[in-house]
């Protein structure tokens, strides 16, 4: 009989995915068990080497620098 440390299929755990007992504690407390450095909630993640920032993601600043550039026909000049 062999005896497995990883669960068969991965398990959901407050909505990360688990592979062993470790990261299902881990999850069970809140923190990533992909990146537990973390800390729970992310709390630590600016400072976590092991997290990289999503491209897709726009800071506050951009969003509004974005929201008041003129782009292409964002001037329209409709006097005759």
């Amino acid at each position: 009989m062999q005896i497995s440390a990883d669960y068969p299929q991965p398990v959901r755990v407050n909505g990360f995915t688990c592979k062993n007992c470790t990261e299902v504690d881990e999850a069970k407390k809140h923190i990533d068990p992909a990146h537990p450095k973390s800390g729970p909630y992310g709390v630590n993640a600016a400072s976590d080497p092991t997290v990289k920032p999503d491209p897709l993601a726009q800071s506050d600043a951009q969003r509004v620098k974005a929201a008041t550039a003129p782009g292409v026909g964002g001037v329209i000049d409709i006097s005759i």
